[in-house]
């Protein structure tokens, strides 16, 4: 009974989010960007229509004004928002769990195999990200958001990887783990049941920064013109914006909504991420209470 009361607490400590002003912020505007990304598009009809005149400004019709091409501004931000979103979570979920599977496999079996999940890891880290990516981007032709998500999870799982190994190298040695193994939990078990729940703050503030990763990396890609001559994400859009001289031509209601959505979604993610942090840290939530 008391090994069981053992093996419950250190997970009850872990579990759950710190209730603050910071997270409640940062779910609200990623929430927000959820609802838009799921029936923003359905509302916005096609954003390949033509609808106005060249660069018309924002008006009651157009309430954020027409493209160089005559389409409307809102409609193209809705559907971007869908792919976006869908970059940022798709790349974060295959991130995730890959730096799971090596972190926590790792971590715990130790021997020759963390020695080749950290050799693997440490390759992955010193590769220059930004040419690798432009040089797949540019060589793969079906460049969609599942393809882009894909190429942003491969170089992006082994920095949270190498922290989640070394909380797994320091649980492994608790003593509810202790009284799991000697109890005839298989290895599977332990790591599953007693090590994985424990790990929920961090692999959480790992997925958060994964998502704005992959959102940030596949804006600035499509920004470069590595974005497969579409629209469907807000890089997408500012890369149209910039070919069709948006700045230069005063049509800041083109370029200005992408970037700002991008901002924001990043500045609610941190919000999230901040709250982990206190989640982690008492001192931080000391300092936050104070």
């Amino acid at each position: 009974m008391t090994a069981l009361v053992t093996l419950a607490a250190p997970r009850d400590r872990l579990l759950g989010l710190p209730r603050s002003g910071k997270l409640v912020t940062g779910l609200a505007i990623v929430g927000f960007f959820a609802v838009l990304a799921v029936a923003g598009p359905l509302l916005a009809g096609d954003p390949e229509a033509l609808v106005g005149g060249r660069l018309d400004p924002p008006s009651a019709g157009l309430w954020l004004g027409s493209t160089d091409t005559g389409q409307s501004v809102l409609a193209q931000l809705l559907t971007a928002t869908r792919g976006s979103m869908l970059i940022g979570v798709v790349a974060g979920v295959l991130a995730t769990a890959a730096s799971l599977v090596v972190g926590v496999v790792g971590g715990y079996v130790g021997g020759w195999l963390d020695e080749a999940f950290s050799l693997l890891s440490n390759v992955t880290l010193v590769i220059p990200t930004l040419p690798l990516l432009i040089l797949v981007a540019d060589y793969v032709e079906d460049s969609g958001p599942f393809t882009y998500a894909l190429i942003i999870s491969v170089i992006s799982w082994a920095g949270p990887s190498r922290v989640i190994r070394a909380q797994v190298m320091s649980l492994r040695s608790r003593d509810y783990v202790d009284a799991a193994r000697v109890s005839g939990e298989p290895g599977w078990r332990i790591m599953v049941f007693q090590i994985l729940p424990n790990l929920t703050p961090v692999i959480a503030a790992g997925f958060v920064w994964a998502v704005i990763g992959a959102v940030l990396t596949e804006s600035g890609l499509s920004a470069l013109g590595l974005g497969g001559g579409s629209v469907a994400s807000w890089g997408g859009m500012l890369y149209f914006a910039q070919n069709g001289s948006a700045l230069s031509m005063g049509a800041w209601w083109w370029f200005v909504p992408p970037g700002l959505f991008i901002a924001a979604l990043g500045t609610g993610l941190s919000l999230i991420n901040f709250s982990i942090d206190e989640l982690m840290n008492p001192r931080l939530r000391k300092g936050a209470a104070a």
